[in-house]
């Protein structure tokens, strides 16, 4: 049997047009929830494109927001989220074949990790390498330092040595 909605954590993503993505976890999927995150990450004022979930419901006193029902259709002119939808594809590919059995405790990790790869994906024009990539991580962790106790989540324990 499929796992129920209830069960799984709830990623939340914002994509740019031909840009950046954004995720981040969030508690619920609450319109005051959603909608704070939306105002947080997008200007007020611009085109804002998003499946039919109620949660937005609202964004268009705001943005010039459009709405994609996917039980009709993916696309509709320039109206889809095909770009996220590329996004959560290869997320799940890496959760399910790469790592396998994420912890939710580490999911945070993971999702910045595929956040950076998307980001930082080649284009017609960003000539990006897996050299590139491997030289841009390295670069951003010189000075910083993760403890064996704070991978595992155990801050705080003391060692019985």
């Amino acid at each position: 049997m499929g796992q129920s909605f209830r069960d799984k954590t709830i990623v939340m993503g914002i994509l740019e047009r031909g840009g950046r993505i954004r995720i981040q976890v969030i508690p619920d999927r609450q319109k005051e929830t959603l909608q704070q995150i939306v105002r947080q990450h997008v200007a007020t004022g611009a085109a804002l494109f998003t499946d039919e979930m109620g949660g937005y419901k609202g964004l268009s006193e705001e943005y010039a927001h459009e709405i994609i029902d996917h039980a009709q259709e993916y696309v509709n002119g320039r109206i889809h989220t095909n770009g996220l939808e590329n996004f959560w594809s290869l997320l799940n590919r890496g959760l399910k074949g790469t790592y396998v059995a994420a912890e939710p405790f580490h999911l945070f990790r993971y999702l910045d990790e595929q956040v950076f790869r998307f980001n930082n994906r080649a284009t017609r024009e960003n000539k990006v390498t897996d050299s590139d990539r491997f030289d841009m991580a390295v670069r951003n962790i010189i000075g910083k330092r993760l403890t064996f106790a704070a991978l595992t989540g155990k801050l705080g324990e003391t060692s019985a040595f």
